[in-house]
């Protein structure tokens, strides 16, 4: 979703709706994929906004073939 969006990035009140989920789960979750280096953070004010590091994208591509959300979109 995030890499999907129009610009490329995305803050968790973009996350909360379509995942369902509450805004501290969602926090959680991004803190461990910018921890992990497949998500950066970049803190504008208030809100933090997240998007996908390219290079690691592509290693999880590489690493975990097959499933549809790790495909590139055409």
């Amino acid at each position: 979703m995030i890499e999907s969006s129009p610009k490329g990035e995305a803050c968790v009140c973009d996350l909360t709706a379509p995942l369902d989920l509450s805004q501290p789960t969602i926090s959680h979750h991004l803190k461990i994929l910018v921890k992990a280096g497949i998500l950066a953070r970049e803190k504008r004010g208030l809100w933090a906004w997240y998007s996908v590091v390219p290079e690691q994208l592509e290693t999880l591509r590489r690493l975990l073939p097959g499933p549809a959300f790790l495909q590139p979109i055409s």
